[in-house]
């Protein structure tokens, strides 16, 4: 797996999301509770953009049917989805982000 940057802390305010493609990969970019995290912007369920959705916290919400995940562990917290999202590690050095993909 390698590193890939994925832009400033500054650029991503508390309480948001940015999405990434990296390769084939759409990531999903979360900043909540002082810390940067990443996981696959693609609802298990459906196969939504989870981007699109409200991030509560630290649990985004697809905003098609209102299945919730929790970002800093990718598991499922509310149904219609059942399969956890992936996570990827997330490195945050002298402000710039990088991501293990």
């Amino acid at each position: 797996m390698a590193l890939h940057p994925a832009g400033r802390l500054d650029e991503l305010a508390p309480g948001t999301v940015r999405v990434l493609d990296i390769g084939e990969k759409r990531i999903a970019l979360c900043r909540c509770d002082g810390a940067v995290y990443a996981i696959d912007d693609v609802c298990t369920h459906d196969g939504g953009p989870l981007d699109q959705g409200a991030l509560d916290g630290c649990e985004i919400e697809c905003p098609r049917h209102g299945a919730r995940f929790d970002v800093t562990t990718g598991r499922v917290t509310r149904l219609p989805a059942v399969r956890a999202v992936k996570v990827y590690r997330v490195v945050v050095e002298d402000g710039a982000i990088a991501i293990e993909v």
